[in-house]
């Protein structure tokens, strides 16, 4: 019985030096496995009923308030420019008081800042005028 026990010098095989990926792809599978089964719990929100969107024509009443803001913030009540927010608080007072209490109409240009509009809204709050609304333009159809 004759047993080898190493190669002979001629015969020695090439050492084999590339690496075996089979677990690395079994690992990435399973975990690429287990991203997609917990993505979807994590992703979850609170349950709201959220308002469906409606486009009502304005209804142009005399006594409603127009406020134009331009592009550069300043105030408009109709065409007159006010001065400040302090003299816009003042008149809205006087329009509150009114019954019944006539709606602000916010008009902004497509370039003011949203502070500017902030302002506006936060005046109409301070003089306790109840409706706000925003007038806009449609998006052109193609």
């Amino acid at each position: 019985m004759a047993m080898s026990v190493g190669a002979a010098d001629g015969d020695e095989e090439q050492m084999n030096s590339s690496i075996n990926t089979t677990p690395l792809v079994d690992v990435m599978l399973v975990l690429l496995i287990i991203f997609l089964i917990t993505i979807p719990v994590v992703t979850q929100s609170v349950q709201l009923t959220l308002p469906k969107e409606i486009n009502v024509p304005t209804q142009t009443k005399p006594e409603n308030i127009l406020l134009a803001v331009s592009k550069d913030g300043d105030v408009y009540w109709n065409t007159k420019k006010m001065p400040d927010m302090e003299a816009l608080v003042e008149a809205l007072k006087k329009e509150s008081i009114k019954e019944p209490q006539p709606e602000v109409h916010i008009r902004g240009d497509e370039n003011v800042r949203y502070e500017s509009v902030g302002r506006l809204i936060v005046a109409a709050q301070r003089a306790g005028i109840a409706k706000v609304g925003f007038i806009t333009e449609p998006p052109a159809k193609n």
